[in-house]
């Protein structure tokens, strides 16, 4: 079946998984739907303890077994121990076919590749995956699809009951006897618990793990006791010195600095730049420099933005030392920066649920409010559809995050990519891997010039004058291919190893095994 970005969806994979070819970005709008509710466990005896000796016993606790779903949040991101932690144990106990439902897994995680090879872990759902699980994933060793998802997609498939949760593990950097967890306050800081929110009321038994126990009542918690089933104190959960790493990193690379710059001349000239704006940026170095100049332009005109969203780096918590905006909303913290920052302003550095921030089956999330979001991207088709999951190798290299999510929702969608990755284009005729469709991509920036979608004549109309290098998707590819060549397809096989999935749950795209690559 061919979906609605152009993509061919075996009908194989339609009837092994359950889910309709995508539609649409706003196909389900309005969808009704009944919410999943977890087993629960009462707790009347006020003598029983939830304080468990160590992950073993906990996992016993939980009545772990084979063929169980458990789920993990990546605050710490390549700072993280949880996820190795549970899992060698888990490998140890022997138990088997195990679905990591993790809000994302990165290199930090690669010990978890010789368990998907001997079937201790036969299921992956994430936003994404890099290292060397995604050139598992990708060489076709994961025994089951892998889901790569957003942010909002995931919380929508697990409080629709679509993902159903046996045990969450929670790394809390604080927390009680009684298990009521907080972000900051201990010694392995991550700012917000935002990713593990809905893991902890939707899952069937729910464990919080700590490197700092703290007197009862440690309040306001980010996560009640009253979804708390045990609570294990550990040595370290995490290194938060990791947690700024990859992406998410100031730049000062010169053509992503002139990037940065056409950006910030693009957004000022556009309707939606006024007093009371709304905003949020990607962890993209091009992306992270656009925030600071664009601060300076705000400065200058005497503009104030009303809220700024999203995973928050120290160029956005900036904005509130400077008094340049109202509130900051947070599911995520890229950098120390940022942690301290929520520290420093608990009154307008507010953590949300990943349920607020861009879940598309809830009431209204915070994404649906956006003027302005600034995204990257691995590569762009003429099409406006972009590639965030999948290298031009045909690797598993990224996620989704709240990519679709937010440029679903703001009215002003901004990707920022050059001309080239290397030697690769990355404006070209066809993505890899449709991850965020086109109709949901208003503008896209390079190093040699800016291509606004067809879809958007009100955007062509306001940069006539602009003197900014504008242009069409097409000239952007002819000038890389002009450069590069075109590039050879690459080289798939029939296996298909995973399915990137729309935030509605529909399939987007698939993932096809790679043929003939050195993995390490």
């Amino acid at each position: 079946m061919i979906n609605a970005v152009g993509r061919e969806i075996p009908e194989e994979v339609l009837k092994a998984t359950g889910k309709e070819a995508f539609k649409g970005a706003y196909a389900y709008d309005n969808h009704e739907y009944k919410k999943a509710a977890p087993k629960a466990h009462a707790m009347m005896d006020p003598n029983r303890s939830k304080i468990v000796e160590n992950i073993h016993e906990a996992l016993v606790k939980c009545e772990i077994k084979d063929g169980m779903t458990i789920s993990f949040h990546h605050h710490f991101r390549e700072g993280d121990y949880i996820v190795n932690m549970v899992m060698e144990e888990i490998h140890k106990m022997g138990v088997k076919n195990i679905t990591i439902c993790a809000s994302s897994l990165g290199k930090a995680h690669d010990p978890i590749v010789p368990m998907i090879e001997d079937g201790t872990v036969t299921g992956i759902r994430s936003s994404g995956v890099r290292g060397r699980i995604g050139e598992a994933i990708s060489a076709g060793k994961l025994k089951n699809l892998a889901v790569m998802c957003s942010h909002g997609g995931r919380v929508r498939a697990i409080e629709s009951g679509e993902v159903h949760i046996d045990i969450a593990f929670i790394g809390a950097p604080t927390c009680d006897e009684y298990g009521n967890m907080r972000a900051n306050g201990g010694k392995s800081d991550c700012g917000v618990l935002s990713y593990a929110m809905a893991d902890a009321e939707y899952a069937d038994r729910v464990v919080a793990i700590t490197d700092c126990l703290v007197p009862f009542p440690n309040i306001p918690a980010s996560i009640s006791m009253t979804q708390v089933d045990f609570v294990c104190v550990v040595n370290e959960i995490g290194n938060p010195a990791r947690i700024a790493t990859g992406a998410a990193k100031p730049t000062s690379d010169m053509r992503k600095l002139r990037m940065a710059d056409y950006c910030t001349q693009f957004v000022i000239r556009t309707p939606y730049f006024k007093n009371g704006f709304s905003y949020q940026t990607g962890v993209g170095g091009a992306s992270i420099a656009s925030t600071i100049s664009l601060a300076d332009e705000m400065e200058k005109r005497g503009i104030r933005m009303s809220f700024g969203v999203g995973g928050l780096t120290k160029p956005m918590a900036d904005l509130l030392d400077r008094d340049l905006t109202d509130l900051l909303v947070d599911t995520q913290d890229f950098d120390l920066g940022a942690v301290e920052s929520i520290k420093k302003h608990p009154d307008r550095h507010i953590e949300i649920s990943a349920s607020e921030y861009a879940n598309p089956f809830n009431k209204g999330a915070y994404v649906n409010k956006l003027d302005f979001v600034i995204l990257a991207a691995l590569e762009v088709d003429v099409n406006f559809n972009c590639n965030v999951v999948v290298g031009s190798d045909g690797i598993i290299t990224g996620a989704q995050g709240g990519h679709p999510d937010t440029a679903a929702g703001a009215k002003c969608t901004i990707v920022i990519a050059p001309l080239m990755q290397g030697r690769i284009p990355a404006i070209c005729t066809n993505v890899t891997t449709v991850t965020t469709p086109g109709e949901t991509v208003d503008v896209v920036i390079t190093d040699y010039g800016i291509a606004i979608n067809p879809r958007r004549q009100d955007l062509i109309d306001c940069m006539k004058d602009s003197g900014l290098p504008i242009c069409t998707i097409e000239e952007l590819r002819d000038q890389a291919y002009a450069i590069t060549g075109a590039p050879d397809p690459v080289q798939f096989g029939d296996k298909v190893v995973g399915i990137i999935e729309a935030r509605d749950g529909s399939i987007m795209d698939v993932v096809r095994e790679v043929k003939e690559y050195s993995f390490s």
